[in-house]
């Protein structure tokens, strides 16, 4: 098994930078992996303290040899989260037809390595599949039996794909617009009302205001009818929330409280379907964290009430 090449996205954060680089040479395969750091350039009118944590961010990253080989690229000016995201796993994946995607913020359990570069072996001519997730929600009605299911969505803390799934990735989001019109699409790209991705994505699109790259891949993917391979407990942990985070400045909405850096997945599912069960279950665990109101849900309680009263009047 040839191993896929990690790529690693730092800014100014050299606290996270340290904790999350820690971990990844901690995992069973960074003894025998390439890793690609890129560090954003520092912003026109920075403070000092961002200056001073850009340089002391780089310093932190040429401190050791995490990984079997590590090559560091800096760029002079800022490009932002989005752009340098896109650009530094664009040049790697047309390198290498895979990749393994992290940012400065997330420690990953010492079996995350493993999970990505059997997963990517695994379903690597499987095109419904198109990403590969180390984090997994804390849901509880998940087993925690060291296995893999999918589900039709995307994540962002720590994940792996292909070249053949990245080339359909389209920055400019076409059709989009669909989303404003169609209900029941929208119901469809929000999971079900589970969160407003929709927003998101219009947000990003037409006014700007966001800078993301993870919902345009969730929007590829969706139209693709594409699926993610999820780990039954999280191989990541999100350490990035808090004022120095470029989209993370609140509280974490979905902590892992219980993390195991010792944790491995070791079965992986043959056929390649949704399981349906758990991703209600990840869908619930989301619309009670964001208080989303399901439409769908309505009508069903709605309907469980008209059978009920049916049966007191008709018997």
């Amino acid at each position: 098994m040839t191993l896929a090449p990690i790529v690693l996205f730092v800014y100014n954060r050299p606290r996270h930078t340290a904790e999350t680089l820690k971990a990844l040479a901690e995992n069973e395969l960074a003894a025998d992996s390439v890793l690609y750091i890129y560090a954003d350039g520092v912003k026109e009118n920075a403070s000092e303290e961002t200056k001073k944590n850009t340089e002391e961010t780089r310093r932190i990253i040429r401190e050791k040899k995490w990984c079997k080989e590590v090559h560091i690229v800096e760029a002079v000016k800022n490009k932002g989260l989005a752009t340098s995201v896109i650009e530094g796993i664009t040049e790697i994946i047309n390198r290498h037809g895979k990749i393994i995607v992290l940012e400065d913020d997330l420690i990953t359990a010492k079996g995350f390595l493993k999970f990505m570069n059997e997963g990517l072996e695994k379903y690597a001519n499987e095109s419904k599949v198109q990403q590969i997730s180390g984090y997994n929600f804390p849901v509880k009605d998940i087993p925690k039996n060291h296995s893999s299911f999918f589900v039709p969505m995307t994540t962002s803390w720590g994940w792996s794909t292909w070249k053949r799934a990245w080339e359909k990735f389209d920055e400019n989001a076409a059709g989009y617009e669909v989303l404003k019109s169609n209900k029941e699409l929208e119901e469809k790209f929000n999971l079900d009302n589970s969160y407003l991705y929709s927003k998101m994505l219009l947000k990003q699109m037409e006014q700007r205001s966001i800078d993301s790259w993870a919902i345009r891949f969730w929007w590829t993917v969706f139209k693709e009818k594409g699926i993610t391979l999820f780990p039954d407990r999280s191989l990541v942990k999100n350490i990035g929330f808090g004022n120095e985070g470029t989209h993370t400045q609140d509280k974490n909405p979905f902590p892992i409280k219980d993390f195991d850096t010792d944790y491995f997945i070791y079965e992986f599912p043959d056929q390649v379907t949704s399981n349906e069960h758990y991703f209600e279950n990840i869908k619930y665990h989301i619309r009670q964290i964001f208080m989303i109101a399901k439409p769908v849900e309505e009508k069903r309680k709605t309907t469980l009430v008209k059978r009920i009263l049916n049966k007191l009047f008709n018997n």
